[in-house]
């Protein structure tokens, strides 16, 4: 299997030229640096522009051009009206599918989460919109479709909330038993891609065996439970997310270790899907971001380092409200230390299901962080 290049400061060639105007288009540096004869560079600027494109995409800042990276300035170079947006098998994907969706939560068309893919939602609601304003309801949305959408005019606003409130629905009208739901969980790497590797220790088996001891535990409270590795796969996030859709779950839980060139970074933090640049998130998410991460630092003592909105993939795609949660930092020796521990790997796995338990109680029925136990869940 061939591994796409990522390119980086100092990188020449055809595809940096591309890059560059890529970044050119996006208003990102100036388009007349672009060189007309010679090799193009992959210069400062260059690495700039990347870092702060990086940065309003909430995605991993790091000023290199992955294919990730890559696949989101192509993204981001759609309007909606540039081409005809057709169902397909793989979808299509890009800002203007997102803008789309954007008007079609406006008015109240459930296409599901603004993710700037063309999905099955996406798709479904789109035909139901042609229905509503008599044209054929063919689910591609092309011209008429969207001169029909900016006829209505009645921008944003409204989208984002009505989204937040069927997230909201969905937790409440399920009821707090924990019986019958169903939960993914997503040990990060896999495989021959390991993860953060330091002081003996390698992300992958660690957070498999964290999610080993979270999925015990809820199937013990009759949890639906479903792994989206084994002890040897390493699918990608797309896939990971398709998984944890074709089950239905109610919610996924990734799960990984994070380093960094300070030794001194140290302490566990929260991700849910959050784009600030098309105005929507996962309200759910962001709750359950926030008791897993107060549970966890509340048991272990890990430092707080906060929940943060972000656009990667497997946030992106999931239908459910999903959480990724870093546990800790392998190239800090306090953490390494904790996550090499049985006894931490437990806790961690306690507050994980507490704080799922805690997601559906009412507040009335909620329990002060750190307070709530297994057995107290298993007699409820």
């Amino acid at each position: 299997m061939t591994t796409e290049p990522t390119y980086r400061r100092g990188d020449t060639g055809p595809a940096v030229a591309a890059i560059r105007e890529r970044l050119a288009r996006l208003g990102l540096i100036d388009a007349g640096a672009i060189p007309v004869q010679g090799e193009a560079v992959f210069d400062e600027a260059v690495e700039t522009a990347v870092r702060h494109f990086q940065q309003t995409r909430r995605t991993t800042v790091d000023g290199l051009v992955t294919p990730g990276t890559l696949r989101l300035l192509e993204e981001a170079s759609w309007r909606l009206g540039d081409r005809d947006l057709v169902p397909a098998d793989e979808p299509p994907f890009g800002d203007d599918v997102a803008e789309l969706q954007r008007s079609l939560l406006t008015l109240g068309f459930d296409c599901g989460r603004v993710n700037g893919a063309y999905d099955r939602a996406t798709v479904a609601a789109v035909r139901e919109f042609q229905r509503n304003v008599g044209l054929p309801a063919d689910g591609v949305t092309d011209l008429p479709t969207v001169q029909a959408l900016n006829r209505l005019n009645r921008r944003m606003a409204g989208g984002g909330l009505l989204h937040a409130m069927r997230e909201s629905e969905a937790i409440q009208s399920s009821g707090p038993a924990l019986p019958g739901k169903t939960v993914v969980l997503d040990p990060g790497h896999g495989g021959p891609d390991t993860g953060v590797t330091g002081t003996g220790l390698t992300e992958s088996e660690i957070v498999f065996d964290i999610a080993d001891r979270v999925r015990a535990r809820l199937e013990k409270l009759s949890v639906t439970t479903h792994l989206t590795r084994g002890a040897g796969g390493s699918p990608d996030q797309r896939r990971r997310a398709e998984k944890a859709n074709e089950v239905g779950a109610d919610l996924l839980i990734s799960l990984h270790c994070d380093s960094h060139a300070n030794p001194a970074a140290s302490g566990v933090a929260a991700f849910y899907y959050g784009n600030d640049r098309f105005g929507h998130s996962s309200p759910t998410g962001e709750r359950f971001a926030g008791l897993v991460q107060r549970e966890i630092t509340a048991r272990t003592g890990l430092a707080n380092l906060g929940t943060h909105g972000m656009t990667w993939d497997l946030l992106r795609y999931t239908q459910m409200p999903a959480v990724r949660i870093e546990l800790g930092y392998l190239t800090s020796t306090h953490d390494a230390a904790l996550l090499a521990s049985q006894r931490f790997r437990e806790s961690c796995a306690d507050a994980i299901v507490v704080a799922v338990q805690r997601l559906y109680l009412p507040p009335e029925s909620d329990a002060p962080t750190g307070i709530l136990r297994l057995a107290e869940l298993r007699a409820r």
